[in-house]
């Protein structure tokens, strides 16, 4: 089995590197990178040093691709048989504890502060969400992320 991520409209280029270093660690195939999420090297060839300082060489060793729009993405991915899994606080999701992995699969994260928008949410098989306890409603994309594949994944 693969595992995909699809980081769409994450704004922070330290998030990006983090999720990056923590696909190493979890043996994320290929990170898709959508929107406005920064790549880890800009239009010049140059390395993105937010991106390379907390990745610590991560972005080297994953393969990533950019596109625009994500819907191309999910749409190549669902031909594939690729299931596609949002990772977002929604009424529909689900514990994220209680998902099991039996295919080829793609998480797909959003934007710190929207998250996912809800019409990327209807493409996704499932949503899967992470209970809170606190007073705070959500916790740091990357963080999440972290959480959330390695329970998922079962590392």
């Amino acid at each position: 089995m693969k595992f995909y991520l699809i980081l769409h409209n994450i704004r922070s280029a330290q998030n990006v590197g983090s999720i990056f270093r923590t696909a190493d660690a979890c043996g994320i195939s290929k990170i898709f990178l959508s929107g406005y999420s920064p790549k880890p090297i800009d239009r010049f060839g140059r390395d993105v040093s937010a991106i390379s300082k907390t990745a610590l060489g991560a972005e080297k060793d994953i393969e990533w691709e950019y596109f625009f729009q994500p819907n191309k993405i999910i749409d190549n991915l669902k031909k594939e048989g690729v299931e596609i899994i949002g990772i977002e606080q929604d009424k529909q999701s689900i514990d994220y504890k209680k998902i099991k992995i039996k295919k080829s699969t793609a998480f797909i994260v959003g934007n710190e502060v929207k998250g996912i928008s809800k019409q990327l949410l209807k493409k996704c098989d499932k949503v899967v969400e992470i209970s809170m306890k606190g007073k705070k409603e959500s916790l740091n994309v990357a963080v999440t992320t972290g959480i959330a594949l390695f329970r998922i994944l079962g590392i």
